[in-house]
């Protein structure tokens, strides 16, 4: 059980729905899987990114019952790329309404990169609802991981990085997060979707150990780069996890909760430092760095990892 080291075979939902969360929200869910299986949430990154159809192949659809949803603004959830009433306690909501509609007591959290962020949130905020977490690509929400985004990463990618800033005026580059802000919420698509296929292109660039196009392309697509822009941009400005809200500090509320924690050595969106604060303060999670790979789950260590946890799991 343990030794599958690659995605299981793609599989369709047996279910699919939509659940209105407000009189502006609407979002996309969907359940694959076993019906009677024991229930896995899987969150996806960005924030803004959405799901897709490999994400539920993490999971053994013998054995889980996969829940996947589109977070406000992303993906398939309704409308794509809005900002009003969308933070990370709305995010806890959501899940709160996903897993009381789906009569549902408690699951197993799954999430990468933002989504490692909404699920050490969401954990630490109702953590009797969890099963246990497998995390990757951490990201803490911290000022100084998007200083690092936005800026440090062109120590890697000079190219990239280049190609990201020089969208912009050269007055501008001092503050290139307000300046992307601004025109990523403005409401002329002339204007928003070129700003959010830069911003895009950019992360997509960064997202793997070694150039991977199809990766680039994926984050090119109109719907896609107007989600993860917009509303990184919208929680990168004002929804950091500071003070009160930092994760770390909050630890304590699920250190009697299983966790995997899977890294890439070489992950330059999500460096590895916080990782490895996360893991010395839960130090009762498994930590697993894998040597050669950046931070795109599809890493094939990665992506390895990850499915070890999931079956890992099982035996809980």
């Amino acid at each position: 059980m343990t030794n599958r080291r690659d995605l299981f075979p793609p599989i369709e939902p047996y279910r699919r729905g939509t659940l209105r969360v407000d009189s502006r929200h609407t979002l996309f869910w969907e359940q694959s899987g076993e019906p009677r299986g024991v229930p896995a949430l899987f969150l996806h990154g960005g924030p803004g990114a959405g799901a897709t159809a490999v994400h539920r192949r993490f999971f053994d659809p013998e054995y889980w019952r996969i829940v996947i949803f589109d977070q406000r603004g992303a993906g398939r959830s309704t409308p794509v790329g809005e900002l009003t009433d969308n933070s990370p306690a709305h995010l806890i909501a959501d899940i709160e309404r996903l897993r009381t509609a789906l009569e549902i007591e408690k699951w197993l959290v799954f999430g990468g990169s933002w989504g490692s962020t909404l699920a050490l949130h969401y954990a630490q905020t109702h953590p009797s609802r969890c099963i246990g977490l497998v995390l990757r690509g951490i990201f803490l929400c911290r000022r100084e991981e998007v200083e690092w985004f936005l800026y440090g990463v062109r120590k890697v990618f000079p190219e990239a990085w280049r190609a990201f800033s020089g969208f912009l005026p050269e007055a501008e580059r001092g503050d290139i997060l307000e300046a992307y802000y601004r025109r990523l919420t403005d409401p002329n698509p002339r204007i928003h979707m070129p700003a959010a296929r830069a911003w895009s292109l950019y992360e997509g660039a960064c997202s793997t150990l070694l150039p991977n196009p199809e990766t680039v392309s994926a984050f090119g697509e109109d719907r896609l780069a107007l989600g993860l822009a917009r509303i990184e941009a919208h929680f990168f400005s004002r929804h950091l996890f500071t003070g009160e809200c930092d994760l770390i500090a909050r630890i304590d509320r699920i250190r009697g909760l299983p966790g995997v924690i899977v890294q890439g050595r070489y992950d330059m969106v999500c460096p590895v430092r916080s990782a490895d604060e996360l893991a010395r303060a839960w130090p009762e999670a498994k930590y697993v760095i894998v040597p050669d790979a950046g931070h795109s789950a599809m890493e094939p260590g990665i992506r390895a990892q990850l499915v070890l946890a999931t079956e890992q799991m099982k035996q809980l």
